[in-house]
């Protein structure tokens, strides 16, 4: 499903104005590969997201997102950064100010295919190969890299 219920139901109530919402992305490895899909909405390569469901556990958004769209089971072992998206714009108006959590993760069974819809193509790529990856995402990928880092932040002023 693209755009959760709960969303659905709050844009009834505010039509297109600014919605707050978090979201994760999942940095998923295997070995020395990472986990990486097309988006069918846009064709954009990227790591695998989603909306958090209100009342759900971050980690758990992650592992579900995972499972939903690209038919996996992953671990969650660590946060790797949290930033605020710059304000994003719909073609249908709709906006959306999004708080990223983004999740380091190790794969734990399946094979990745595109489950629901949301991606077209999805498989295990190597760092040298994320060449249609846009930076932001290459920017995630590589804090979630080392295994052990603190989580990243901007500002903290």
């Amino acid at each position: 499903m693209a755009t959760p219920n709960f969303v659905l139901t709050l844009r009834e109530k505010i039509g297109t104005d600014p919605l707050p919402l978090v979201g994760v992305t999942a940095i998923v490895f295997k070995d020395e590969k990472v986990l990486i899909g097309r988006r069918a909405d846009n064709g954009a390569w990227q790591p695998v997201s989603g909306i958090i469901d209100p009342g759900e556990e971050p980690a758990d958004a992650a592992v579900r997102e995972c499972r939903e769209e690209a038919g996996i089971e992953v671990r969650v072992t660590r946060l790797a950064h949290v930033q605020q998206v710059p304000r994003v714009v719909y073609a249908n108006g709709d906006q959306v100010d999004y708080l990223d959590l983004v999740f380091r993760c190790d794969w734990v069974a399946g094979e990745p295919h595109p489950a629901d819809g949301e991606l077209t193509e999805v498989g295990w790529y190597g760092l040298g190969e994320l060449v249609e990856v846009d930076q932001t995402h290459v920017r995630k990928i590589a804090l979630a890299i080392a295994e052990d880092d603190p989580a990243s932040f901007h500002g903290g002023r």
